[in-house]
């Protein structure tokens, strides 16, 4: 979904699901929303048995970012950890990208201890580790064509 078509109340959840992982968990203090939730889609898993979503993440729009579509605030919430979950949200924003994007690789900013989990989904790794608001990250390209 894109950002109009999310209600306030979805919106609100999101947030506080990535702030919730991002600030307090990670202990990682810094804005985490951005202009870039205007020009992606929102990919989030819903259970009615929890307030916040158990998973989710954003598809930017290529030229935002990167020249490529790239995936970011990719989270799984403490609810749903260890059940699978993100290895399908990343499987579904992969293939919202392959629809939207035909034929465009996807490129990402992962936390470098995510390295062998986004290589299963056919990222490779780019260049060198850096540090992004303390945590170490390496970029990754999964080539377009697939």
């Amino acid at each position: 979904m894109r950002l109009p078509e999310l209600g306030a109340l979805e919106l609100a959840r999101i947030y506080r699901a990535r702030q919730e992982v991002f600030s307090i968990e990670q202990n990682c203090i810094y804005l985490d929303a951005d202009e870039a939730d205007e020009q992606s889609h929102h990919v989030a898993a819903w259970s009615p048995s929890h307030a916040l979503p158990l998973a989710y993440a954003r598809l930017v729009d290529p030229g935002i970012k990167y020249a490529e579509p790239s995936m970011g605030r990719v989270i799984t919430t403490a609810a749903a950890r260890g059940t699978g979950l993100g290895r399908e949200l990343v499987r579904r924003v992969l293939a919202a990208s392959d629809e939207l994007h035909p034929g465009q690789g996807i490129r990402i900013s992962a936390q470098s201890r995510l390295l062998r989990f986004y290589s299963e989904f056919g990222f490779a790794a780019v260049g060198e580790d850096y540090m992004e608001d303390g945590i170490p990250h390496i970029e990754m390209l999964r080539p377009g064509g697939r």
